[in-house]
């Protein structure tokens, strides 16, 4: 079940900078929203705080991350209950555009982020990248025991040492149609499988494949940087590697915003939009405990952060592999 922010109830009536102008009695927006909890929240309460309009935030579950809501804005299409889809990750919401379920909307405050981080139609915009990575435990686990490429992931001294969050949910889902995308059909299937018969262990979500790692019982895992990040905290010890997809780089993934088509608020969706896509939280993104990594290169060369090498596949071909990987996920590992 989704989990949702209750609304703070703030009734400031403080002018906006760059976001507008104060919220009038009873302005609210609704936003459906997969970014991680912790991060998501503060980010929220700086707008409320700021502008006095009312946020009522609805997030998904861990083991559900995104695939929940997404089917929310699909079966509240004819009568949509969010104004704002503000996701952990890109590929749904490409898919989502193109099933014509947002607005397209261009905001002022995105001009400085590059073009491959911003739909051709404007129905989508991408901040704060986090990678794809292989994490363990240091004193368990040299790093020349490690892979170089995820495919390697497959072979029996490797799959049968491994965690990894179930396909068909949040990034992990993206990384693997990454994968289809880049390799192929045949090349993926063989994968899914060789993890399945070589022991792969498959967790509910991206934090329970780290927790896995922690505990002894897996001796590495497929997750994301700010899963690492967060988790350094109890155990210093962990390490992540960039993998190699196989064309030079892994998969980084970031954030998305998009207005949802017909939402109840439109004008004070529109001010939520132009806030979430704003170097200031791409800032805040960087700065927490998440570590995303800033679209904005100026913003990336003023907090000393580096882009790690990155695969070359565009996110629309990820998206189109989708449903492939998708079906070869639910054949072959959810049988």
């Amino acid at each position: 079940m989704s989990r949702a922010l209750v609304r703070h109830g703030v009734s400031l009536s403080v002018v906006l900078g760059a976001c507008g102008v104060a919220a009038a009695a009873g302005d609210r927006v609704v936003v459906y929203c997969s970014v991680d909890e912790t991060f998501a929240r503060q980010v929220l309460q700086r707008f409320e705080d700021r502008t006095g309009v009312d946020v009522e935030a609805v997030f998904d579950t861990e083991a559900g991350k995104t695939t929940g809501l997404i089917r929310k804005i699909r079966a509240e299409a004819s009568r949509p209950r969010a104004d704002v889809w503000f996701s952990g990750e890109l590929f749904q919401t490409i898919l989502l555009g193109r099933d014509g379920l947002l607005t397209p909307y261009v905001p002022g405050t995105a001009a400085d982020i590059p073009q491959r981080f911003k739909d051709a139609q404007g129905l989508w915009t991408a901040i704060g990248l986090r990678g794809r990575v292989l994490a363990f435990d240091a004193k368990h686990t040299s790093a020349g025991d490690l892979p170089v490429r995820w495919e390697e992931l497959a072979e029996s001294r490797y799959a049968s040492r491994l965690a990894f969050a179930n396909p068909l949910f949040g990034t992990t889902h993206g990384h693997v149609a990454a994968m289809f995308a880049l390799w192929g059909d045949e090349r993926g299937r063989r994968f899914l499988g060789e993890l399945r018969s070589g022991g792969a262990r498959m967790v509910d979500g991206n934090s329970a494949a780290v927790r896995a790692v922690m505990a002894g019982r897996a001796g590495f895992c497929m997750t994301d940087t700010d899963d690492v990040r967060v988790a350094r905290r109890r155990l210093p010890s962990l390490e992540l590697r960039y993998l190699d997809l196989g064309d030079g780089g892994t998969l980084l993934i970031p954030s998305s915003v998009a207005l949802i088509r017909n939402g109840p608020n439109p004008e004070t969706a529109r001010r939520l939009t132009e806030f979430l896509v704003s170097a200031e939280v791409e800032r805040m993104l960087a700065e927490s405990d998440s570590g995303n990594i800033p679209v904005r290169p100026t913003l990336r060369n003023e907090l000393g952060m580096e882009l790690p090498p990155s695969t070359n596949l565009s996110y629309d071909r990820i998206a189109d592999a989708m449903k492939a990987a998708e079906g070869a996920v639910r054949e072959i590992l959810i049988r």
